[in-house]
């Protein structure tokens, strides 16, 4: 690069830089989603799991789990030589929401991570966006194990509109992790246009 400019006499590119949160239920892979896919080292606030949260931190279908996010993951990508994101992973116990109002503000979308053995942990981050007017994508983390159903079903269970989409995926693999944040961006724009073309009709 010679005086701000590439060898090849093009300017550097400014990318744009969109806010995506990572949202679902405790144990979910919120984590695992953004370490997978993140270019840096991701920021984590987890802390050890202990007896006096028994009581409170189910669990059940996550008996390996030993830690839990207390503030936020924090992880950036880029999709395109134009476009970075910036992923904000969200603590999943309810203790824990009052930090939500503050890592949802500028945010252009959001991916609400589901486990099916847990269906019913993910229903508060879906209200949460739906009552904000977030555009948001549901992506069914498919842990081993774990029986499989078709995005119909997963959509019926959790009563989503026809708009919303619903994305198989493994939380551990980049380029699956990538695809749901691509549908995420396509999803967030489409409504926007919606959004926009409502206002002026």
């Amino acid at each position: 690069m010679i005086f701000g400019r590439t060898e090849r006499g093009k300017a550097p590119v400014e990318p744009v830089t969109l806010k995506i949160l990572v949202a679902g239920g405790f144990g979910v892979g919120k984590t695992t989603l953004v370490g997978a896919v993140s270019e840096i080292k991701p920021l984590r606030t987890e802390e050890l799991l202990t007896e006096a949260g028994r009581p409170v931190d189910d669990t059940s279908g996550v008996e390996g789990k030993h830690t839990t996010t207390v503030a936020m993951d924090f992880g950036r990508i880029t999709l395109r030589e134009d476009l970075v994101l910036y992923l904000f992973g969200t603590p999943g116990q309810d203790r824990f929401w009052f930090l939500w109002d503050e890592l949802a503000t500028g945010a252009l979308g959001a991916v609400v991570l589901a486990d099916t053995r847990r269906l019913e942990d993910c229903f508060a981050a879906v209200d949460y966006f739906e009552r904000r007017s977030i555009p948001f994508v549901v992506g069914v983390n498919c842990f081993e194990g774990a029986s499989r159903y078709p995005a119909e079903d997963v959509r019926q269970a959790l009563d989503l509109g026809s708009g919303v989409p619903v994305v198989l995926c493994d939380a551990r693999g980049r380029d699956s992790v990538k695809e749901v944040l691509i549908e995420v961006v396509q999803h967030a724009m489409a409504y926007a246009a919606d959004r926009r073309h409502t206002l002026t009709t």
